[in-house]
């Protein structure tokens, strides 16, 4: 069987990154067993456009951290079609805080436009939140591995992908803007947001080609390809686990300081 399906132009990548060709929860429950989901940032309010909780990766428990756009126009309202509010990064903040005190590897999933822009999330402190994400994620003792299966948009998806590996879904984006907002700074016309696309090098191809993420998934639904998730991630995590704390965040600090 192909696993991978023609190649299509970064224009068209952008289109079907924002299908809803994933959910989250369809993902976690595709991967992971036993997942008990946890609410809450212990501040203010429990944001649904972040689901978190701890789940058992085979015989590995593992803390397992997710954007959720919805699946209904009411769901994908609540959740500003996965644009997390500060409450959703400290929840995530949390949750990756806890995982280290007992030492459980983090794996989150990452389908997201950005960080929701309102006046309140504002108010509230996002641009401190996203920031207090990356700062503890380069200080976690643990393995941190994240998956981008959708859109990966701006800081609000480097929050949670501050990672010792990054993979993507063939056919999703990592950026760090939309194109429409690349075309509207760079020539003041958001039409031409299919050309910004094209030099942006925002394809799973062209960032694995620039080091930037580390395996491209198959953009398939199949129980084949949650199979192959398991078993890389049982695979990868293992041999993570073998590196001592220091030698790791040597590592995850080295990743990122090449950019």
């Amino acid at each position: 069987m192909r696993l991978f399906k023609k190649e299509l132009t970064p224009a068209e990548v952008v289109k079907r990154s924002r299908e809803d060709r994933f959910d989250s929860r369809e993902l976690i429950n595709g991967i992971f067993t036993d997942f008990f989901e946890l609410h809450g940032d212990r501040l203010s309010a429990d944001d649904p456009s972040i689901i978190g909780g701890l789940a058992m990766l085979g015989e590995q428990p593992v803390t397992v951290i997710a954007t959720n756009k919805g699946k209904n126009l009411d769901e994908k309202l609540t959740t500003h079609n996965g644009s997390p509010e500060p409450s959703g990064y400290r929840k995530a903040l949390r949750l990756m805080q806890a995982a280290a005190k007992f030492n459980r590897p983090i794996i989150t999933f990452i389908n997201t436009p950005g960080a929701y822009p309102g006046k309140a999330a504002e108010e509230n402190g996002q641009g401190a939140a996203i920031a207090q994400d990356i700062l503890t994620s380069m200080k976690l003792p643990v393995p941190i591995i994240a998956i981008i299966f959708g859109e990966g948009g701006s800081g609000g998806a480097l929050a949670l992908a501050t990672a010792d590996q990054v993979w993507m879904v063939d056919n999703s984006t990592y950026s760090i803007l939309s194109p429409e907002g690349f075309a509207s700074i760079l020539w003041k016309d958001s039409k031409r947001a299919d050309e910004a696309a094209e030099v942006m090098g925002l394809t799973a191809k062209d960032l694995l080609a620039a080091g930037v993420i580390d395996y491209i998934i198959p953009d398939s639904r199949s129980k084949r390809v949650f199979q192959l998730l398991r078993a890389r991630l049982n695979r990868e995590i293992g041999q993570l686990q073998t590196l001592a704390p220091s030698t790791l965040l040597k590592q995850r600090h080295a990743r990122f300081r090449k950019f």
